[in-house]
């Protein structure tokens, strides 16, 4: 009869040893977390119909007659409106939206998306404690979806801040959030890619497998730390609901975007005035370019910083400030994240030779400012 071997009690795959690799445990940590999330309810002020003017009371009384037997007196026709005047121009607030955020500073301060917000003539903040508060809007960035709002209140849990960089694929993180209006949901996954990028933003995102779902937006992306390292901002879908791809924006560069938006109320990017194009394998022979890296100019503007040092579309740029240039957004962002009014070193190769060209980097022109929240 064979004996069977016993298992070795220090093998993680054995249930019996104390090595044993169990599913994390997140109560504890979500119950310490939670607190510090929030619900986020936008409204929005819309005109109120009212008759047009020139319908009668006698056509009102008629129609109710006719169609519902109700006999009303008629009466003398109304006055008309003041020269310069309509009728109505009443309105009224309704609900626009719901989102989620989370508390960065016990003094008030919550962060969340800027698509959460968008649009809103008042935003209201609800904590966990079911306390409500009407929020001020202290800044918006739609290009990052980054928006900080503050409220008036005092000694309010906070989420301990982590380390974005050191994000590891693979690892556990949890979502905390409002998904369809059910505040405090909590959800959790594996982070799936770092780096991602999608085709309308700048930022490097966060991809996970965690469950977010429409109200899910501006709430925290936590690791098993109880560290945020980003905000939960899209998903991938077909549909409109979950499909197992989750972005966060990272924690890191949420950070930086609210400090400005703490001190300016909005974001100031640099630019140096050129239109730029991935440079492709084809590309590449095409102008005889034998490197591996770089964007190619595609168009220059005129008078701009980067006509009035010399470049020329044709051009392709392959570092800046010493950093490599892969990928046209990591030129975007490397010029956007430089302080207007300072220089930046480009390398640039040009007809088989290459050359170091020094331009200026200029502010880009602000949107308009939105209409000021109420």
């Amino acid at each position: 009869m064979p004996v069977l071997a016993q298992l070795d009690v220090n093998n993680p795959n054995n249930p019996n040893s104390p090595n044993f690799r169990r599913f994390p445990d997140f109560a504890d940590l979500v119950e310490k977390a939670s607190p510090a999330v929030v619900n986020i309810r936008t409204t929005e002020k819309v005109a109120v119909y009212q008759m047009p003017s020139n319908i009668t009371p006698q056509d009102q009384a008629e129609f109710l007659r006719r169609f519902f037997g109700i006999p009303l007196p008629a009466q003398p026709n109304p006055s008309p409106p003041p020269k310069g005047q309509t009728p109505g121009g009443q309105s009224q607030e309704q609900n626009r939206g719901t989102g989620s955020g989370f508390i960065m500073d016990s003094n008030g301060y919550i962060l969340t998306n800027a698509h959460v917000i968008e649009g809103a003539t008042t935003i209201y903040v609800t904590l966990t404690d079911k306390r409500e508060f009407k929020a001020k809007l202290i800044g918006s960035d739609p290009r990052t979806d980054v928006a900080l709002v503050k409220i008036e209140a005092s000694n309010l849990p906070k989420l301990p801040v982590g380390d974005s960089s050191r994000v590891r694929v693979g690892e556990w993180v949890l979502a905390i959030g409002s998904p369809f209006g059910l505040d405090n949901t909590v959800t959790a996954g594996i982070v799936s890619a770092k780096g991602r990028e999608t085709n309308d933003s700048i930022t490097p995102f966060i991809q996970t497998d965690v469950a977010i779902n429409p109200g899910n937006s501006g709430g925290p992306l936590i690791n098993t730390r109880g560290e945020v390292i980003g905000i939960n901002s899209q998903i991938y879908s077909k549909s409109g609901g979950y499909m197992g791809i989750s972005f966060a924006i990272p924690i890191d560069e949420v950070i930086r975007i609210s400090e400005q938006l703490k001190v300016n109320g909005r974001i100031v990017r640099g630019r140096i005035g050129v239109t730029i194009t991935e440079l492709t394998k084809e590309l590449a022979e095409s102008i005889n370019f034998v490197g591996r890296r770089g964007v190619l100019i595609r168009a220059v503007e005129q008078g701009a910083p980067a006509a009035l040092a010399g470049l020329e579309v044709g051009d392709v740029i392959t570092k800046i400030n010493e950093k490599e240039i892969e990928r046209g957004v990591d030129l975007t962002r490397s010029i956007s994240e430089i302080r207007p009014g300072t220089r930046a070193r480009l390398q640039v190769w040009r007809k088989g030779s290459n050359r170091e060209v020094n331009v200026m980097v200029v502010e880009i022109e602000p949107p308009r400012s939105p209409k000021p929240l109420q």
